[in-house]
């Protein structure tokens, strides 16, 4: 049955057509493959993958998985040789079909957003997506999410490969299909994001106090704590929090992470 589903992969590009733009930039110069991928499997080594953890890397140049690490069979029901042989027709097909579409608009989003920018602005650029794998025996439903960055850029400021650190969520997301969001920092140091709820950029200007509380909150700090930490008062870190809130225009604390934890503070 698996060669019979790799040979049906292999003769067509149901997938990767989506993707055309991307294997028709003029790549320039040459990377040292081997060298790449003994950096990744150092870094797989370094996060201590764990069973819910994959790491992977789309290079698109030839459309193919050029690295993946993690226990993705048995998420998937796919054999790890599917993967090796046709990975991004097999990384797509375990997609959810409801989450297709939207994820096939995404990377016409990604695509454009990021080659808009300075070859500087690209290598600050980075995106995050939450999505459904229907595993191919069983059709059980397993929620992912994943944060994104270009792990090589070229010379001329082409997006040659990305990396993937996907994490398997154990509760359903509020939001029932594909989400995603992207941003990165302009030249004069603006931060920007932009997410599917709110698809114009938005500028992320925080004060240094802000910043201060952007920080603890990322390390789960809660109010209480926040104040004893800066001693200031609660309700003064209540005002900050809001002012937060509404620089971001995140409607929760929950959408506040989200996108804090798209940033480089």
């Amino acid at each position: 049955m698996d060669k019979v589903l790799l040979k049906d992969l292999k003769k067509q590009d149901r997938y990767t057509k989506f993707f055309k733009n991307w294997k028709e930039q003029e790549f320039q110069g040459e990377i040292d493959e081997q060298k790449l991928k003994e950096d990744l499997l150092a870094l797989s080594n370094t996060i201590g993958m764990q069973e819910e953890l994959l790491i992977a890397c789309f290079d698109y140049r030839n459309l193919n998985l050029a690295f993946f690490a993690g226990n993705v069979e048995k998420l998937s029901g796919y054999p790890a040789s599917m993967f090796r042989n046709k990975g991004m027709e097999t990384s797509f097909a375990m997609i959810h079909p409801d989450d297709r579409p939207e994820l096939f608009n995404f990377q016409k989003i990604v695509f454009e957003a990021f080659h808009s920018l300075t070859i500087s602005e690209r290598h600050t650029f980075q995106f995050s997506y939450t999505t459904r794998w229907v595993h191919r025996k069983t059709e059980e439903i397993t929620w992912v999410t994943a944060k994104v960055r270009p792990y090589v850029i070229d010379s001329a400021g082409n997006f040659i490969m990305d990396l993937h650190i996907i994490i398997q969520l154990f509760t359903p997301p509020k939001q029932k299909g594909y989400d995603w969001n992207y941003s990165f920092t302009k030249d004069d140091g603006t931060k920007i994001f932009v997410s599917k709820n709110s698809p114009t950029d938005k500028e992320v200007n925080l004060t240094g106090k802000e910043r201060e509380i952007v920080d603890l909150i990322l390390q789960g700090k809660e109010s209480k704590e926040i104040s004893e930490i800066l001693n200031i008062s609660i309700n003064t870190v209540g005002t900050h929090r809001k002012n937060i809130l509404r620089k971001l225009g995140a409607r929760n604390v929950g959408e506040m992470v989200k996108i804090l934890a798209s940033y480089d503070f």
